[in-house]
C-alpha cells in the first residue's frame, strides 16, 4: 500500500502537484470554450472568475481533510457517513479519477495524432505511456513529485517563450469592446472556466501526505493561482491574436497560435513543437496523478497491495479512452466527467464539513454534560 508514513512530500512538491494536475489538456482548448460561453472578447475576465471559484472549493476541501490528520478521503468519509455510504463516496471518486486519467490519455492521443503521428495507431501511443506511468507510480507519491518538480521550470521556460513570441501578430483591438455587452455572458462563461481549473479535489488525498498540513491552504492557493495566471495569459494571447471569430473554429487554438507564427533568421523557426512537448508532460502528469489517485483509492477501500492495482488499472483506462470514436465524441467526455465534478465537489466536501463540524460540537456538549 501507499505508506502515509513512508510518502511524505514537502509544501514546494504540493505546489507542482496541484499546478501540474492543472496545466494539462484544458489550456490547449480553453480558448476556445471560453469564446463559445461568452461570446465576446470579455472571456478572460470568466476565466479569473473561475480560478477564484476554483481557490474556494479547494479551501473547503483542504479544512475538511485537515481534520481528519493523516488520513484520505477514502479513510475518513466512512467515519463522517457510515461504512456504506463512506464507501460508495470513496467508490464515486475512484471511477472519477479513472475517467478522468482515460481521457487525458486521449486527449494525449489525438493531440499528438495531429501534429505529428497521423497514421500511428492508437493502441501504439498509449502503451508507452501507460506503463511508463506504471513504473513511475511503483515508487509511490515521491516519485511523482520528483518528476513534477523536473517538469515544472521547463514548462514554464518554454511556455513563456512561444507564447510571448506571438506578440508580433498580436492585436489589442480584437480585445476590445471592454464589457461591450456588460456582465451577463462573463457571468454564463464562469461554468466553462471553472472546468479547466477542476483539479483541487486532489487536496482530499494531499493533505494526508503533506509533511505540514497546516499550511496546505496556502499551498492550495499558489498551486491553483500558478495555472491561472497562464491560463489568462494563454486567452488574452490567443484572443488578441486570432480575434474571437478566428477561435471559434478552431480545434486547439492554444497551438494554433503558436503555428501561425515563424521567427526568421533563429536557429528554430517554427516553436509549437515546443509547446507539444511541454503539454505532452502536462498531460501525462495529470494521468500519472489521477492514475495513482483511483489506484490509491481500491488499495485504501480493500485494504490491499496498492501495486496489484497499479496493473489491474492499465487495461481498464485502455479500454474507457478507446470509448470516444471521434474528437466531438472526446469533447463530450470530457464535457460528462467536468459536470460530474462540479457537482461532486461543490456538494459534497461542504456536507461533509458541516456534518464534522456538527459530531464535534456533539461531541463537546457531551463531553461538558
Amino acid at each position: 500500500m501507499f505508506s502515509l508514513k513512508k510518502n511524505k512530500i514537502t509544501n514546494i512538491q504540493t505546489v507542482v502537484i496541484i499546478t501540474n494536475y492543472i496545466l494539462a489538456a484544458g489550456i490547449l482548448s480553453l480558448p476556445r470554450t471560453s469564446v463559445e460561453a461568452v461570446k465576446t472578447p470579455d472571456a478572460w475576465i470568466s476565466v479569473i472568475l473561475g480560478g477564484c471559484g476554483s481557490i474556494i472549493l479547494g479551501i473547503i476541501m483542504v479544512k475538511l481533510s485537515q481534520r481528519f490528520p493523516r488520513k484520505t478521503f477514502y479513510q475518513y468519509s466512512p467515519e463522517l457517513l457510515g461504512k456504506v455510504f463512506g464507501n460508495l463516496l470513496s467508490c464515486i471518486l475512484i471511477v472519477y479519477f479513472l475517467a478522468l486519467s482515460a481521457f487525458e490519455l486521449r486527449v494525449l492521443v489525438e493531440v499528438t495524432s495531429y501534429l505529428i503521428l497521423e497514421e500511428t495507431p492508437r493502441w501504439a501511443i498509449m502503451m508507452p505511456f501507460l506503463w511508463i506511468g506504471v513504473y513511475l507510480l511503483a515508487g509511490g507519491i515521491n516519485s511523482l513529485a520528483r518528476m513534477f518538480e523536473i517538469i515544472f521550470p521547463i514548462t514554464v521556460l518554454f511556455f513563456l517563450l512561444t507564447i510571448f513570441m506571438s506578440f508580433k501578430i498580436f492585436e489589442p483591438d480584437n480585445l476590445r469592446p471592454f464589457l461591450g455587452e456588460g456582465i451577463l455572458p462573463i457571468i454564463k462563461g464562469v461554468k466553462s472556466t471553472i472546468l479547466t481549473f477542476i483539479g483541487a479535489e486532489i487536496m482530499l488525498l494531499l493533505v494526508a501526505f503533506m509533511e505540514e498540513p497546516k499550511k496546505a491552504v496556502k499551498m492550495l492557493i499558489i498551486g491553483v493561482a500558478i495555472p491561472l495566471i497562464f491560463d489568462l495569459i494563454t486567452v488574452i494571447m490567443v484572443i488578441g491574436a486570432l480575434s474571437i471569430n478566428g477561435v471559434l473554429h478552431l480545434t486547439w487554438p492554444t497551438l494554433d497560435l503558436i503555428r501561425s507564427y515563424e521567427m526568421e533568421g533563429m536557429i528554430f523557426e517554427r516553436f509549437e513543437s515546443f509547446l507539444l512537448v511541454i503539454w505532452t508532460m502536462q498531460i501525462f502528469s495529470t494521468f500519472c496523478i489521477t492514475y495513482f489517485s483511483s489506484a490509491l483509492g481500491l488499495s485504501q477501500l480493500f485494504n490491499r497491495e496498492s501495486r496489484m492495482y497499479l496493473f489491474i488499472l492499465p487495461p481498464i483506462i485502455y479500454v474507457i479512452s478507446s470509448i470516444p470514436k471521434t474528437i466531438d465524441e472526446m469533447f463530450l467526455f470530457g464535457d460528462y466527467i467536468s459536470k460530474v465534478a462540479i457537482i461532486f465537489f461543490a456538494l459534497i466536501p461542504v456536507s461533509l464539513l458541516l456534518i464534522a463540524k456538527w459530531k464535534d460540537s456533539s461531541n463537546d456538549h457531551v463531553s461538558s454534560s
